[in-house]
């Protein structure tokens, strides 16, 4: 009997830790602004639930820093690798990196400049960027009833992100409908709001006239309002549009100041990411690209959105 029991004392210590294996994943963020440190804790939350472990890592928007983060990565053998690039064009490098080794990629928020050759195993999820800035441009346009002069501040035009939604802004420009809207200045402020606010206040002290500020994401978009403010050029007439509905944009929304975002899923984002992951270590079909949608936001629905990012 003891022999027996000494067995399946045996048994039993060599079955607990195949039972207690987690599906290990490596995390490769850009940074961690205000809109993807929202990403972040909804990709550990969707681990959390679905029994996975996920390592963190912030590039801080050093190229150099998130290869080697992702180096690391795949030198610790983790099961799957999500990737939220600091420069979209070096994806062919992290693919070729990552698929070597044989490791599930998925990129997350922002498009892998590789996309269309993306390989099996390979998956990018994220919201469609032709909505993003369609749909707030389309918006302006109607505040300002087809007709007026608007600056755009641009993000970082080493993400296609900030590309694709500038690029969007100037096709709704183009329409018939928006023909009478006309871009007076662009500036790249790199998705940040303090930039917003210098590049705001250099337009306001050079005399440059304008009706609107159509900005690439909510943070540039805080900085203008800020530097309004500070001018003493904000009227509650004025109009400023941002893109992502962070909990800061629906605030100033709230306050009567932010006139447009566009509600971007951080959280949805990262739930699809770890998802994506862990059926490609399984083996399981995935798209090549999982599309979160995009959602107009103004003061009209803004209770919607309260608390979804």
């Amino acid at each position: 009997m003891k022999k027996l029991l000494g067995a399946a004392a045996v048994s039993t210590t060599l079955l607990a830790p195949l039972a207690a294996h987690a599906q290990k994943v490596g995390l490769a963020m850009a940074e961690l602004d205000t809109f993807l440190t929202l990403l972040k804790n909804g990709t550990l939350d969707a681990a959390k639930k679905s029994g996975a472990t996920v390592q963190v890592e912030n590039a801080q928007a050093d190229v150099g820093k998130q290869l080697s983060q992702i180096q690391n990565f795949i030198a610790q053998k983790v099961d799957a690798i999500i990737v939220n690039p600091v420069d979209t064009d070096v994806t062919p490098k992290i693919t070729k990196m990552v698929t070597d080794a044989k490791i599930p990629l998925v990129y997350v928020n922002r498009k892998p400049v590789d996309f269309a050759k993306l390989p099996a195993g390979v998956a990018f999820v994220a919201s469609d960027e032709k909505v993003s800035g369609t749909l707030q441009t389309q918006q302006v346009c109607k505040l300002l009833k087809g007709k007026g002069d608007v600056l755009v501040l641009m993000g970082d035009l080493s993400n296609e992100a900030a590309r694709t939604r500038t690029q969007d802004i100037e096709d709704v420009v183009k329409t018939k409908e928006c023909s009478g809207l006309k871009i007076a200045d662009k500036r790249e402020g790199k998705w940040s709001r303090t930039n917003g606010q210098d590049l705001t206040t250099n337009w306001l002290s050079s005399g440059v006239k304008f009706d609107a500020i159509i900005a690439n994401n909510d943070e540039m978009a805080l900085g203008a309002i800020n530097a309004l403010k500070a001018s003493k050029k904000w009227t509650p007439a004025s109009i400023v549009a941002g893109i992502d509905a962070t909990p800061d944009a629906l605030a100033s929304m709230k306050a009567g100041d932010l006139k447009v975002t566009v509600f971007q899923n951080a959280a949805g984002q990262g739930a699809g990411a770890v998802e994506s992951a862990l059926k490609l270590i399984k083996k399981q079909p995935v798209d090549r690209f999982v599309n979160v949608p995009f959602e107009l936001v103004t003061p009209e629905n803004l209770s919607k959105y309260s608390g979804k990012n």
